[in-house]
């Protein structure tokens, strides 16, 4: 296979190839490629090896490794996008195949309009399985022979029951949190601390900051280990297409496999409701011609589909949520508000986590869409010399920063290509700050309400509304029946 070389333009399949899972060292093989070349393999490594699963679990595991195994791939079909999807060691079913087709379609929705690619009636994943449970020609269980498997006298076989449904596995009551640094995920853990509900602080990669700031609450951790193939980077030297992927619904299988494996019940992200919004793209005539959703994935579109595919298709008593899906940004910005705890050791800036590598100096850059809309959206909430004290300047009192504001306030120019909020959130907070004596003499407050307020409808100042809680989410009703009250103040 030495001679085979990467053209992107002459590759006509992506293969998945096989995936699985040794119960004794943790580690699980997902395995790829493209046409006949060489074999792609990526490593996710989770501590706390050996493991020892019952049938029912060893059944849920090869699901959710599967299911892990289809989404990750991703990462690798993007560097060619060819015709034809392959599935070369197992067999999916229509179910299976619609939740990887919106995953792909709309998770590399920002990839395609950046590389000019349209992918929308290009991606189709075969689908030959008549039930959710049912087996495909060539297909030995991923993590058969690898698990060790203990069945136990009470264990029922994995039961096909009614199609679509899957078993019940009496996972024990415990949620592994995802956690990614910044203000969003240390509200959900505060939240269920506040709630008694036990957690594991989870994350996945060698981030320095993110390690500590887990380490800062003082909670149980675990931190996965995710190794890309190294060809990746070599395809990405010779000319492969490139972009951003929908990381969040890598992760989200990572940790649902993690949890069938770990026996635990749930895994809590922290996406709330505005990033189910996207960057609208204007015409030269002012024409809104598409959407287009950097973090699709954090969406209750996914989170939605996501949730429901692994109840039907893994484990029934798995369940898969957003505990900020009811809030928006302004409002998980007045909740992260009300402790001081991790001043210090939080940061939302994704270009902090790009550059600096695994010595981290700062937490803040000071000029990324990020840290431009975190530092507004804490603003209306935190004390001036507090927020200057956590990000290190008043980035509203800067002229520098103004294309970066105008696009948060989407004038002139659409919302960024970030984990950012709503333009009306950006808008909403900026009339806020305009109203009060310590913002307004600030530069970009000041020219914002002489300049751009005055083109707003009414509603556009108005703050309150955007800090209602929506019904739309996944939270458990008990649970959220005792955090309707504390999200509400």
């Amino acid at each position: 296979m030495t001679d085979w070389i990467f053209n992107r333009d002459t590759i006509r399949s992506f293969r998945f190839v096989r995936c699985g899972f040794d119960a004794h060292t943790g580690v699980a093989r997902l395995v790829y490629a493209f046409d006949d070349g060489p074999e792609l393999t990526e490593t996710i490594t989770l501590p706390g090896a050996p493991f020892v699963l019952d049938a029912a679990r060893h059944a849920a595991a090869e699901q959710a490794l599967r299911l892990l195994h289809l989404i990750a791939g991703v990462s690798y079909y993007k560097a060619a996008v060819p015709d034809e999807i392959r599935i070369d060691d197992y067999a999916i079913d229509a179910d299976t195949a619609t939740l990887l087709e919106g995953v792909y379609r709309n998770g590399l929705g920002e990839f395609a309009y950046r590389n000019g690619l349209a992918l929308r009636d290009k991606i189709r994943f075969p689908a030959s399985l008549p039930s959710p449970f049912g087996r495909g020609a060539g297909g030995e269980g991923a993590v058969a022979d690898a698990v060790s498997v203990v069945p136990e006298p009470s264990a029922q076989p994995r039961s096909r029951g009614e199609r679509g449904v899957a078993p019940a596995l009496n996972l024990r009551p415990h949620a592994l949190v995802a956690i990614g640094g910044g203000k969003d995920s240390l509200v959900s853990i505060e939240a269920l601390r506040a709630e008694g509900v036990t957690q594991t602080v989870t994350w996945i990669g060698g981030s320095q900051l993110i390690a500590a700031c887990a380490a800062h609450t003082g909670l149980p951790t675990l931190n996965i280990g995710r190794q890309l193939a190294p060809q990746l980077f070599d395809f990405n030297r010779q000319g492969a297409w490139n972009g951003h992927i929908p990381v969040t619904a890598v992760n989200s299988a990572i940790l649902a496999f993690a949890a069938v494996v770990l026996g635990v019940d749930q895994v809590v992200f922290s996406n709330e409701r505005s990033a189910s919004y996207g960057s609208m793209i204007v015409s030269a005539d002012g024409t809104v011609t598409s959407e287009v959703n950097h973090q699709w994935s954090k969406g209750w579109a996914f989170e939605s589909a996501f949730g429901d595919y692994l109840q039907t298709h893994v484990a029934a008593d798995l369940q898969y949520y957003s505990l900020l899906r009811p809030l928006s940004e302004l409002a998980v910005a007045r909740q992260f508000a009300k402790t001081d705890r991790y001043d210090a050791h939080f940061s939302s800036c994704n270009r902090n986590f790009h550059i600096l590598g695994e010595r981290p100096t700062s937490r803040w850059c000071g000029v990324c869409p990020k840290c431009h809309f975190v530092f507004l959206a804490l603003a209306p909430f935190l004390p001036k010399l507090r927020l200057v004290g956590i990000v290190g300047r008043n980035l509203l009192d800067d002229a520098a920063q103004q294309a970066g504001y105008d696009a948060l306030l989407e004038y002139g120019d659409h919302k960024p290509f970030e984990c950012v909020g709503e333009g009306r959130e950006s808008r909403a907070a900026m009339a806020t700050l305009a109203q009060r004596a310590e913002w307004r003499e600030d530069v970009l407050v000041k020219r914002f309400a002489n300049q751009i307020a005055p083109q707003l409808d009414a509603g556009e100042w108005v703050i309150e509304p955007l800090l209602a809680l929506s019904n739309e989410h996944r939270i458990p009703a008990a649970l959220w029946e005792r955090l309707r009250v504390r999200f509400a103040a």
